[in-house]
């Protein structure tokens, strides 16, 4: 059962690196700083990626130190990143165990994980802090 599981969790996470390779989808994602809907033509670099603004003064105040959780968080949800294992433990996902962590979703790899997630009052704080992201997300892979 558990390689079934495995197997299932490896094919999803294939299926969401291949539609992630066409470019960042910026549709229903908000700003880090205002929250509002974010333009193409604003953006920062941030760890391999780009991080999405609404407008040209938001780029200019972005703090990796004070934002840099959101634009972890933006990264995912542009599909620019993607989860690769679980952010706690460093285990394979179980793809039965995710919450959504405002629109992204986010996988971990026991009822022990999940229970932490689930109790998190900011997942987006608990999933996508720094410590977390390096452990459980990479750079997803764009075709050549």
């Amino acid at each position: 059962m558990k390689r079934f599981v495995a197997i299932i969790a490896v094919i999803m996470f294939a299926a969401v690196s291949l539609n992630a390779t066409a470019g960042p989808k910026l549709e229903g994602v908000k700003c880090p700083l205002s929250g509002k809907p974010v333009k193409a033509d604003k953006s920062v670099d941030y760890k391999g990626g780009k991080v999405f603004f609404c407008c040209a003064n938001c780029p200019k105040a972005f703090d990796a130190k004070k934002h840099g959780t959101k634009g972890n968080h933006q990264l995912v949800q542009t599909g620019q990143f993607k989860q690769v294992k679980c952010f706690l433990a460093g285990r394979p996902v179980d793809a039965t165990k995710t919450v959504d962590a405002a629109g992204v979703k986010v996988g971990v790899c026991c009822g022990g994980c999940l229970g932490k997630l689930k109790a998190a009052k900011d997942k987006v704080a608990f999933a996508f802090n720094d410590a977390a992201f390096t452990k459980g997300f990479a750079a997803a892979k764009s075709k050549k």
